[in-house]
């Protein structure tokens, strides 16, 4: 009975939605979706809808209903372009996102005010009565900027009191026919460390499930037996009709023995709290394998408000010799369900001790590995659940101090920050602040940073896993101008920055002196200054010098003069 009341409330609230709907469309072309609103991402939910926009930028983008621009964002990164229109009438906030450019109104008061500002990135909030719009009003054409894949519209519909996301296909699902299920990829048992068993052993059980010829799903490749305390996840997408993309899982469901035992429905995004997919995620199998398995369990740390599950939080308790009976449930937007039955037999067993630790760290209490040469600060509430912390260190020829095996390739996510302070090894530069922790992973070298203070170098790192050592970067930024024979036949100014490991920091064009407008986007090197007329003048001499600066402070400079 429990089931069925909860597939009729999924479906009456998207029908209320519906009928409660009198938002028009953000694009006036057939709404194909991309993306889904809770999509799971790298450290975050996808919190709008992406609408395809034909492989095309400058597609035209309107105002959804009546309302007033309450702010526009500018970032080589994130949402790139990015309009906000607040609407009073229903309390709501649309957000458009990786646009390629507004009306020419707004553009000319957006740059009037990165002139002013004397910067690209920029975030403004007009007052209430300076942008008025209605319902259909132009407002901005598609693109592809900042963080984005190729050409499309990200939209959202957020709370304009609270700023949470709220799922667009409650209010446009009528509009993009869906009548496929979603699709299981995979399914895992874990058995919790120091408390349950499968298969005799504290290792996680995976298993890739496909599709038979018969239609259903693969059963088990082999019985399962466990003992105490052990939790599930699976791996799944959505698919819609017409389209070959795969979406987000909107609604997972776990039954045993027809008990509701888990259960998560996104509807909703605090975007403070969004981060907190990596305790609903596997973080470590993610971090390794770059594929999503969902947790049916919640760890103490969780508190993401999504589920509607009993006292055991999704944990499952293996304490009779009996078969336990499962079934997961996946619904989408749309009501479409997909189901996978299998059973775990309860079979008395012993339970693995847990492997030797460096140190037990408690969840929610501050925790501290201290030595003389390394320190590991985790402030209380930071982890999402007890971890038995691991480390390893070795000499290095390459860095200058060892390196720090930190958790041993045990990838685990931080709700917050650690701090980690390094004692070095080599200590020769006069100028401290080109020193940084560098962290190691794979092979590859990312640059965390820190500061320096009496041979130690203190950084903050967001999860534990990577391996880190201190190294230094002491080449300024690389600064190669394309073409400029060129710049005055296409009226552009292209230069091309690059950094060989702590990144750029900033970037500054100057003419004759006067701060000039150079425009970024985080999927290339090149910095383009559009020729100005209203800025400069025919046939006047102009000494362009730019600059760039790292994260450790080492600069450089380009000159160059030139005929308007």
């Amino acid at each position: 009975m429990k089931k069925i009341i909860s597939s009729l409330y999924i479906l009456l609230s998207v029908s209320l939605y519906s009928q409660q709907n009198t938002y028009e469309p953000p694009i006036n072309i057939p709404l194909e979706l991309s993306a889904n609103f809770g999509e799971l991402r790298p450290n975050h939910f996808h919190t709008g809808i992406d609408i395809k926009t034909q492989k095309v930028i400058n597609k035209p983008v309107f105002s959804i209903e009546d309302g007033y621009i309450s702010r526009i964002s500018i970032s080589p990164s994130g949402y790139g372009l990015a309009l906000y229109i607040n609407h009073p009438s229903t309390g709501q906030t649309s957000l458009y996102g990786h646009l390629n450019k507004f009306t020419p109104e707004l553009n000319k008061y957006v740059k009037d005010k990165q002139y002013e500002k004397e910067t690209y990135k920029i975030e403004i909030y007009p007052e209430i009565n300076e942008f008025p719009v209605k319902k259909g009003d132009l407002v901005a054409y598609s693109g592809n900027t900042g963080s984005s894949g190729g050409p499309h519209v990200h939209f959202e519909i957020r709370d304009t009191k609270t700023d949470h996301a709220l799922d667009p296909l409650s209010y446009y699902g009528d509009r993009i026919p869906d009548k496929k299920a979603p699709e299981i990829r995979g399914i895992s048992i874990y058995p919790i460390a120091g408390k349950g068993s499968v298969n005799n052993s504290n290792n996680v059980y995976r298993q890739v499930l496909a599709i038979q010829k018969d239609g259903k799903y693969c059963p088990l490749a082999k019985p399962i037996t466990a003992w105490g305390t052990i939790g599930f996840g699976i791996n799944a997408v959505d698919k819609m009709d017409n389209t070959y993309n795969t979406y987000g899982v909107k609604s997972v469901r776990l039954y045993c023995d027809e008990e509701l035992i888990s259960s998560f429905n996104i509807n909703e995004v605090d975007f403070d709290q969004s981060k907190i997919i990596n305790s609903m995620t596997d973080f470590d199998y993610w971090h390794k394998n770059k594929k999503f398995y969902m947790k049916s369990f919640i760890e103490p740390g969780n508190t993401l408000p999504i589920y509607d599950s009993t006292s055991s939080k999704g944990y499952l308790d293996i304490n009779e010799a009996k078969t336990y009976k499962l079934r997961y449930e996946l619904i989408d937007n749309n009501g479409n369900k997909t189901l996978y039955n299998f059973s775990i037999i309860g079979k008395k067993q012993e339970i693995p001790l847990q492997d030797g630790c460096a140190q037990a760290m408690i969840w929610n209490h501050n925790n501290y590995y201290i030595t003389d040469d390394f320190t590991l600060t985790i402030p209380a509430n930071t982890l999402y659940d007890n971890i038995c912390f691991l480390l390893q260190k070795r000499k290095s020829n390459n860095f200058s101090s060892q390196i720090y095996s930190v958790n041993n390739q045990i990838y685990i996510p931080l709700n917050g920050t650690a701090t980690l302070k390094v004692k070095m090894t080599k200590d020769s530069l006069e100028n401290k602040k080109q020193y940084g922790i560098v962290s190691i992973d794979n092979k590859k070298i990312r640059w965390i940073g820190g500061e320096y203070s009496d041979g130690y170098i203190t950084a903050q790192i967001k999860e534990l896993g990577a391996d880190y050592a201190v190294s230094y970067d002491t080449k300024a930024p690389s600064i190669t101008p394309i073409q400029p024979q060129k710049w005055k036949q296409k009226s552009e100014i292209i230069i091309k920055v690059t950094d060989n490991l702590s990144g750029i920091k900033s970037c500054r064009g100057t003419l004759n002196g006067e701060y000039a407008l150079f425009e970024n986007d985080i999927k290339s090197a090149n910095y383009i200054y559009k020729l100005d007329s209203e800025r400069l003048e025919k046939g006047k001499k102009y000494q362009l010098e730019f600059t760039a600066e790292d994260a450790c402070g080492n600069s450089s400079s380009y000159e160059y003069e030139f005929t308007y």
